[in-house]
């Protein structure tokens, strides 16, 4: 009889699983969670939701759970949270929030996937009672307005790379410092 082929999670030949266990229990956490960015039509307005759990309004979504994927947790995020099975098509944005940021104080990376709503989904919408008072859709202007700040930053960079079909790198709401390259010397010959 063969030998199983070797799977992801098996640990390397020669290794002791305990100690590499150890090792990767130390290692530190971050947190997931993901968000859909929705919209009526292309450049048109955005779905926004008001958790009662929460202060603030933001896009609908939530944490990754163990074991699943940031767009699976999307996915079951909006059913759960609003009866909605959105169509999604790309990840827009990944933020990274700081761990002074975080309410656990742990850093954590969003994930924004974009979409767009099927027409008429705002009338078929089921907020989820005692996790959501009200969704709405506004303008990309209002829903700024309406968003705490680290969100609307997050969200007009997440709405510009949906309108160019590209996909932001953020931290906490803001591109990326990227590391300028030092200037090339020309090849002497």
């Amino acid at each position: 009889m063969a030998d199983a082929p070797p799977q992801e999670s098996d640990p390397p030949p020669g290794a002791d699983p305990r100690t590499e266990a150890a090792f990767y229990e130390r290692l530190p956490r971050v947190r997931g969670a993901a968000t859909a960015l929705l919209r009526d039509e292309p450049g048109g307005r955005v779905l926004l939701v008001d958790p009662v759990y929460r202060p603030a309004w933001g896009l609908p979504g939530g944490v990754v759970e163990e074991g699943e994927s940031p767009l699976a947790a999307c996915l079951r995020e909006c059913e759960e949270e609003l009866g909605l099975h959105p169509h999604l098509h790309a990840l827009v944005a990944v933020d990274w929030i700081p761990p002074h940021a975080a309410p656990n104080r742990r850093p954590a990376l969003i994930h924004v996937f974009g979409g767009l709503l099927p027409p008429g989904a705002l009338d078929r919408l089921r907020p989820a009672p005692g996790e959501i008072a009200a969704a709405e859709l506004l303008t990309p202007g209002r829903a700024a307005h309406r968003l705490p700040a680290d969100l609307a930053r997050r969200t007009a960079h997440a709405l510009h790379a949906q309108d160019t079909g590209t996909t932001v790198y953020l931290e906490h709401g803001r591109p990326a410092p990227w590391p300028r390259r030092p200037a090339s010397r020309p090849r002497r010959p």
